[in-house]
């Protein structure tokens, strides 16, 4: 059994789809379904018999302690977290509770548990904490990647909340010993992310007739990893990583910001062309950039590729067409998630 927090996200709702899909092993997923945390993104999964949904936070000592009780996981995924720039920009206070201070608290939980394990289970059990490269804040233009020894400058409320949530796992480890381990992924793209990051915002504007807003001069540079990959990643990790080891996960496909908006734009010109042979990159609009905006992000994953075995399989061209296709064939998902049917948005 594992424990999955924030299984509802775009990330978090990736990985139990592909879990109950490749495993046998049953899943509990526990969700608070925030702003960003639908339902719908695991619908699929409730027919499966292994899967379970509950409804909580994960800073509910009690909530937690009994589901780990109940259920005796042997390792738990941690995804929740809010997670988006100009959110924490207009309220870092929302990011400081849930992801450090729910993170220490579900820290706290875990802890007890793993303290009343078995030697054998104990030994097994894992606690795999999912972070983000922007903790290592901005690269120059021709500065090498990201690799595990970099120094955290977070720039952001979003990525100082994350690297503090980081330190604590960290120090879990080493003075209590728990058996923690910790990824650093790129910027994540595929079905089901909320319309609001780059890549949906940008489909769903798109076909909607609206702008297409690209901050500043639309030269940030991002490595963009295809959601399935990462799951892939996180499955290896799981299984191969070591305790108190950190892992960088990227797609090794760095692209600027408008170049990615324009493959978009191309994409809907073929996938679904206007009339009059107009491109959707006409919709493109330059608004003021974010404030603190980093410009580069890059991911060095040979440790994982070594150690590990892993490295991303889908070619990022290949993956934002079928993105695109999916936003397309899935209006529904779209309206439900953004509150345009009430059946998403709680």
């Amino acid at each position: 059994m594992l424990l999955v927090t924030g299984g509802c996200g775009f990330i978090g709702s990736a990985f139990v789809l592909e879990w109950l899909q490749q495993s046998a092993e049953p899943l509990l997923n526990l969700d608070l379904l925030t702003y960003a945390g639908h339902p719908a993104n695991v619908r699929s999964a409730e027919r499966h018999p292994g899967y379970r949904f509950v409804r909580g936070d994960i800073g509910d000592a009690d909530l937690v302690a009994r589901l780990l009780a109940e259920h005796r996981p042997r390792a738990i995924v941690h995804f929740a977290a809010e997670s988006h720039v100009d959110r924490s920009i207009a309220g870092p206070l929302a990011f400081v509770n849930t992801n450090v201070v729910g993170t220490v608290k579900l820290l706290e939980t875990a802890l007890g548990y793993w303290n009343s394990l078995p030697a054998a289970e104990a030994a097994a059990f894992r606690f795999l904490n999912v972070s983000t490269d922007e903790v290592y804040g901005s690269l120059g233009p021709s500065e090498p990647g990201f690799t595990e020894q970099h120094r955290y400058l977070p720039n952001s409320p979003y990525s100082a909340s994350k690297a503090a949530a980081d330190h604590m796992v960290r120090a879990w480890h080493h003075t209590f010993q728990l058996p923690a381990l910790t990824t650093h992924c790129s910027n994540n793209y595929g079905p089901r992310q909320f319309p609001e990051k780059l890549i949906p915002l940008t489909i769903d504007n798109a076909v909607n007739g609206q702008p297409l807003p690209v901050y500043g001069d639309g030269l940030q540079v991002r490595d963009w990893l295809y959601v399935n990959d990462h799951c892939a990643a996180l499955r290896a990790v799981l299984e191969r990583g070591a305790p108190g080891e950190t892992y960088n996960i990227g797609g090794r496909a760095e692209r600027t910001n408008i170049s990615v908006v324009r493959s978009i734009c191309a994409a809907l010109d073929e996938l679904r062309p206007l009339p009059g042979g107009r491109s959707y990159a006409a919709q493109i609009s330059h608004v003021t950039d974010r404030r603190g905006h980093d410009r580069r992000y890059a991911i060095d994953d040979s440790k994982i590729a070594t150690e590990l075995g892993w490295k991303p399989a889908v070619v990022f061209e290949e993956g934002l067409r079928q993105t695109v296709q999916w936003y397309l064939d899935n209006g529904d998902w779209v309206m439900a998630v953004t509150g345009g049917d009430g059946d998403g948005d709680e």
